[in-house]
């Protein structure tokens, strides 16, 4: 099964978009490529189901220490240095919005999609099990080439 690039489109442009507006952070998109469903090393993953015309899910996986970066400049670089309650919610709610965009560019589109709520999991080497799927990743990275965090989209439509 192939996804067709104007399926990965909407969500690229809503990653782009909010954390520029959300957190002042540049970026760009990094190369596209197929990715097994597993994360290895100390992650951050927020997970949120994608359904209606479009089912499957999109996983955003970052190094602990990006997600205090992001966070940081969410509050107005406030100093967090650990993934308290707090720092989880904005994150959370950093990549709710993201989906949220896509949704609505891809209602523009003529496509009905709506999300489920977005789960944080922290951990190492975690796995996850999307069945009929292909993940593919599109690393979104900072200006000067350094990984931001991978945009992992398993859809099906």
């Amino acid at each position: 099964m192939t996804i067709r690039v104007e399926l990965l489109n909407p969500f690229i442009k809503a990653t782009q978009s909010v954390l520029l507006d959300l957190s002042k952070i540049k970026t760009k998109m990094g190369k596209p490529y197929l990715k097994a469903p597993e994360y290895k090393g100390e992650t951050v993953a927020v997970i949120i189901g994608i359904t209606g015309e479009i089912k499957g899910q999109a996983i955003f996986s970052m190094k602990e220490e990006v997600a205090c970066d992001i966070v940081s400049k969410m509050m107005m670089d406030a100093v967090v240095s650990n993934l308290d309650d707090m720092a989880k919610s904005a994150i959370s709610e950093l990549t709710n919005m993201i989906l949220g965009n896509a949704a609505t560019i891809f209602s523009v589109e003529g496509v009905a999609v709506d999300i489920t709520p977005p789960n944080v999991c922290i951990g190492s080497n975690l796995f996850f099990s999307i069945s009929n799927s292909k993940t593919i990743c599109v690393p979104i990275e900072y200006i000067d080439g350094r990984t931001l965090m991978e945009l992992n989209i398993a859809i099906k439509g």
